[in-house]
């Protein structure tokens, strides 16, 4: 979610970006072979119903999740996840998983950090939990030193965005400085508590378990409020559930676009053809080669670099994910263009998805 990421402005053929591979061979780096199998990630393809899915029979899949998406919606967030709640009481097991994003506004000021935040209101077998995003301006990974200057002031813009959530969820979480970096602690040591640390500022993202799934309705809509009245993106998320139980989620609120996201075991060869499963609107995502920038920067502090076929509208980009420059940042597309052999632009990925 985090990472350095460039890609290529302008579409290629599927024979292309198999040439990007022979080039990436010829370096020295050792790209997929198109005739091995690969994981290809699947996501935003809209459907008009579930059968819908029935176009990947041809191969394997799994973490298959069903999004309703409502945009421009003004509704009760209480409600909404009330709904799904019932019906998720209803066809409850082990491996399924229901959950409701909504954004909220960090009413402080904030100049590093986006105002505009997302949580999750979710369900899971025996348990609910409330999952809080943060957002910043600048991508600043792990070991990079060129946020340094601004230090301190991530530190007090990221305690005061995560104080302002925990006190409207009434979370027994406390929020403390340790070398020169945000740690979250629960005071709750009997439930799961998780702390994701994506940047060299302290944690992004926390994730707060509880026993009782109703706990975080009513503080959920308290969080959904600092939105006002303004129309949100929601969604909700629908894991390992019969069609049966599609079909009674769909009447909690009718009039949801419905979108499928999931991994599909395939070929490298045959990833034209889940394209055109997934058509017109689907996207999809597969590593090509993966390899530390020290092969080929010897000289240069290491990074860990992914490049990555993407496929959409029936044609394909590459994208190169890194986390971190190993290169002054106005020197790095550049060597990624010298290397791919192809014009490439900094694109970072959108944070809510």
């Amino acid at each position: 979610m985090r990472e350095r990421r460039w890609e290529t402005p302008t579409t290629l053929t599927f024979d292309q970006a198999l040439a990007v591979g022979d080039r990436l061979a010829a370096r020295g780096l050792s790209p997929t072979d198109p005739s091995k199998d690969v994981i290809c990630y699947v996501e935003e393809w809209t459907v008009a119903s579930p059968d819908d899915f029935d176009q990947l029979d041809p191969w394997a899949t799994e973490d298959v999740t069903l999004v309703h998406s409502r945009d421009g919606w003004q509704g009760d967030v209480f409600l909404l996840a009330g709904g799904y709640h019932t019906v998720y009481e209803r066809f409850q097991a082990i491996g399924t998983y229901c959950s409701v994003s909504h954004p909220w506004r960090i009413t402080a000021p904030m100049s590093l950090h986006d105002p505009q935040s997302m949580f999750w209101l979710g369900f899971r077998h025996s348990h609910g939990f409330v999952r809080v995003r943060l957002q910043t301006h600048e991508v600043i990974t792990p070991g990079e030193t060129r946020g340094d200057g601004q230090r301190a002031a991530w530190l007090a813009e990221r305690r005061r965005a995560f104080s302002s959530s925990i006190g409207l969820l009434s979370l027994p979480v406390e929020i403390d400085e340790d070398k020169d970096q945000v740690v979250l602690r629960s005071l709750e040591r009997s439930v799961p508590f998780f702390c994701s640390w994506p940047d060299a500022f302290g944690p992004c993202q926390f994730e707060f378990n509880t026993s009782d799934p109703y706990e975080f309705l009513v503080p959920a809509s308290r969080l959904a409020s600092t939105w006002g009245s303004n129309p949100a993106r929601v969604r909700a998320y629908l894991t390992g559930f019969s069609e049966e139980a599609l079909e009674a989620f769909a009447a909690v609120e009718p009039g949801a676009r419905l979108g499928y996201r999931c991994s599909v075991h395939c070929a490298l060869d045959e990833i034209p053809e889940v394209l055109t499963a997934i058509a017109p609107a689907g996207r999809l995502y597969t590593t090509l080669c993966e390899f530390p920038t020290s092969t080929l920067l010897p000289d240069r502090e290491d990074a860990s670099a992914i490049v990555g076929l993407v496929g959409a509208d029936g044609a394909f980009q590459l994208e190169a994910r890194l986390n971190r420059a190993p290169l002054d940042e106005e020197q790095m597309a550049g060597w990624l263009e010298e290397l791919l052999g192809v014009p490439v632009v900094y694109a970072p990925l959108p944070p809510f998805p």
